[in-house]
């Protein structure tokens, strides 16, 4: 079976994480893709190392299925090289500054001189334009001024998620745009910019949360893990560990108070509806703490399983690898990298199609890997690729 982007070629100018897995997940989908990296290797190359060669655990997991060259753009005899890559390309991704880009000629003006249609994925941390445009910025920037880290944690001190959700959201936004982009320069033969930004997704995933505050001005503050607009909605404690519980509307709440043997509370007015169960957590809470504090995890994950109700252990990072749901559906793959002494588990592609074959073709590449290789795709001849060595352009 055919990847469903074979033929589509992609240049991965990313950095750290929004753009890189937006260059992964079009490479996943059978797009050829090509990592170019700095002489010396990028940032993202060298975060969390776990080989001998100082790759970090991010970078192998971050660019499975993709190619990888060294290129300084910025080196004036780049300049060919840098032509006939665009020439061939179908989609350049950037994660850099606007003034970055035409410092390099690798903004949509400079491209589109080289190739027409050339469609560019351009990520930052607060878009292009406005008066935060020139500001540098990372995921945590974004989960403050968002909203997001206000709320999580216990008070006063806010707290980020260990998980950079707003650059991987990000790069699930790029993705989409530019899959879409490329489906319209099939009707129109025009490319286009693709403009995604860390604080947009952020924005975006805090929608209801900032609509509340304008609507309503309920001025929440973060209370740890318990949920703002429901109940049971927390984690407790069993007798082995911890486990998460949410409950969700009046039929499930009556199912969670039979299992728990609180019945009272089905017709008690201060459980009425999902808000009012909320502003009375506390109450809720001591009936779920009581019923779990008796069982283990099992036993009470299983119990709620069979009353349909939600619930699931808090697992530490062994406990994720050995579950049985993680390894029936294999959704990571053991990857063997030069300079490990044992495979990484790398996520599969999360999204499947029944008919295609989405998988992890190849681990991510050594730098400079297939340089040369490349370069000769692009007609460069090995005199010209020992006189790039030599100037330091490659």
């Amino acid at each position: 079976m055919q990847e469903p982007l074979a033929g589509l070629r992609v240049l991965d100018f990313g950095r750290y994480i929004a753009g890189p897995y937006c260059a992964t997940l079009l490479a996943d989908f059978g797009a050829d893709v090509i990592r170019i990296e700095r002489r010396e290797g990028g940032e993202d190359r060298y975060l969390t190392p776990v080989t001998s060669g100082g790759e970090g655990a991010m970078f192998i997991g971050l660019n499975r299925n993709k190619r990888g060259m060294t290129l300084d753009p910025a080196h004036p005899l780049s300049r060919e090289i840098k032509r006939r890559l665009i020439a061939s390309a179908d989609v350049v991704i950037a994660n850099l500054p606007v003034d970055v880009l035409q410092k390099l000629e690798l903004d949509y003006d400079s491209l589109r001189a080289i190739k027409e249609d050339i469609i560019l994925v351009r990520i930052s941390t607060f878009g292009p334009d406005g008066p935060y445009a020139e500001r540098v910025g990372f995921d945590p920037v974004v989960q403050a001024m968002s909203g997001a880290m206000s709320l999580t944690g216990f008070p006063p001190v806010p707290v980020r998620s260990v998980v950079n959700f707003e650059d991987f959201g990000t790069a699930l936004h790029a993705a989409f745009g530019a899959l879409a982009a490329v489906y319209q320069r099939r009707r129109t033969g025009r490319g286009q910019v693709v403009d995604a930004s860390l604080l947009a997704t952020g924005i975006t995933f805090m929608q209801a949360m900032i609509a509340e505050q304008a609507l309503l001005r309920v001025n929440r503050q973060a209370q740890g893990n318990t949920g703002f607009y429901a109940a049971p909605a927390d984690v407790y404690r069993a007798k082995d560990g911890w486990i998460v519980v949410l409950v969700n509307g009046n039929a499930m709440f009556r199912r969670w108070a039979r299992l728990v043997e609180r019945e009272d509370l089905i017709d008690d007015p201060r459980c009425a509806d999902d808000l009012t169960r909320a502003e009375n957590a506390a109450l809720i809470n001591e009936a779920m703490s009581a019923w779990t504090s008796g069982r283990t995890q099992a036993e009470a994950v299983r119990q709620l399983g069979d009353a349909r109700l939600a619930g699931a252990p808090v697992y530490n990072l062994d406990e994720v690898l050995d579950d049985p749901q993680v390894k029936a559906r294999e959704l990571l793959k053991l990857i063997d990298y030069p300079g490990m002494e044992n495979s990484a588990p790398i996520p599969n592609p999360a999204v499947r199609l029944s008919d295609a074959n989405i998988e992890i073709r190849r681990r991510a590449p050594m730098l400079g890997e297939h340089t040369d290789e490349i370069l000769r795709e692009l007609g460069f001849s090995d005199d010209e690729m020992d006189s790039f060595r030599a100037t330091r352009v490659i």
